[in-house]
């Protein structure tokens, strides 16, 4: 069996900052790391491998420090790399991004043939959730997401059985192989990486290919030129302003409570009435 993991390098969104000249987000104020949706992928894909067998690869596209992010998932226990890098690609948005990494996995399939591809629902630094399901739509492939458990692969009848995450519950599906799963952070912990897989991930250099090495490719569909989507503004929301508090005796607390509480409600009547 030959899994490949889809990943996206990106900055720590919990120490990112905004530029608060351009009202861009100042990629150079955070770490860049592995998306947590994706190692969690790339864990599963090797929990996959250890009950099945086979390889599994892990593809990126990016800028050339984006090899470490695929570091990290062969510490994790992935088997090969792959990144695809060229000014070509700058600017994607989801839709040009998903048609470049197709392109990527028929090359990859090429080598060698894919049974499983998985992917994280979403990148934190995008949050769309479009990109999987869109490499699965180019590459005419069912796409299940939010899968939050693979129950069963079964290679020689060609099905997959997995549970996806719905708003009351889950369901279970079952798929035809080839197929794109999409992953929650809940389908399973990430262990602890051993140390043979630090020390091959130190010294492991990618497979790195530009656009002239990827095949049957639309340069219209690639970077800024493929992209129709247009960022408007980015800005960081104000800060939620404190509460009130009450002083005096409780008479004197509950009156204020009161006099909120009316004043509210003629805001509410205005509102409403002019509507």
């Amino acid at each position: 069996m030959h899994i490949v993991v889809c990943i996206k390098q990106v900055p720590d969104t919990k120490v990112i900052k905004m530029n608060p000249k351009t009202k861009t987000i100042d990629r150079a104020s955070a770490p860049a790391i592995l998306n947590p949706y994706d190692a969690h992928a790339v864990e599963e894909a090797v929990r996959l491998k250890k009950r099945y067998g086979g390889t599994v690869s892990v593809l990126t596209m990016g800028p050339p420090p984006a090899v470490k992010a695929i570091k990290k998932c062969i510490e994790i226990g992935a088997d090969d790399g792959y990144m695809i890098s060229d000014r070509a690609f700058a600017g994607a948005d989801t839709l040009a991004t998903s048609y470049a990494l197709s392109k990527a996995v028929e090359k990859i399939s090429t080598l060698k043939p894919i049974d499983l591809i998985l992917c994280g629902k979403m990148s934190i630094d995008g949050d769309t959730g479009q990109v999987g399901p869109g490499i699965a739509r180019r590459l005419d492939i069912p796409p299940l997401t939010a899968v939050k458990k693979i129950e069963e692969i079964n290679i020689e009848k060609g099905y997959a059985i997995v549970h996806r995450k719905l708003e009351d519950g889950y369901e279970v599906v079952q798929s035809a192989l080839p197929c794109l799963c999409a992953v929650e952070k809940e389908i399973n912990d990430l262990s602890y990486a051993p140390l043979p897989n630090m020390i091959k991930a130190a010294r492991y250099q990618p497979h790195i290919w530009s656009v002239n090495d990827l095949e049957d490719v639309d340069r219209k569909q690639l970077g800024l030129k493929g992209s129709p989507t247009v960022v408007g503004k980015i800005w960081t929301p104000e800060k939620p302003q404190g509460g009130t508090m009450l002083e005096g005796d409780i008479q004197e607390q509950v009156q204020q409570v009161l006099d909120i509480v009316l004043q509210k409600r003629e805001l509410f009547t205005e509102w409403e009435g002019g509507r």
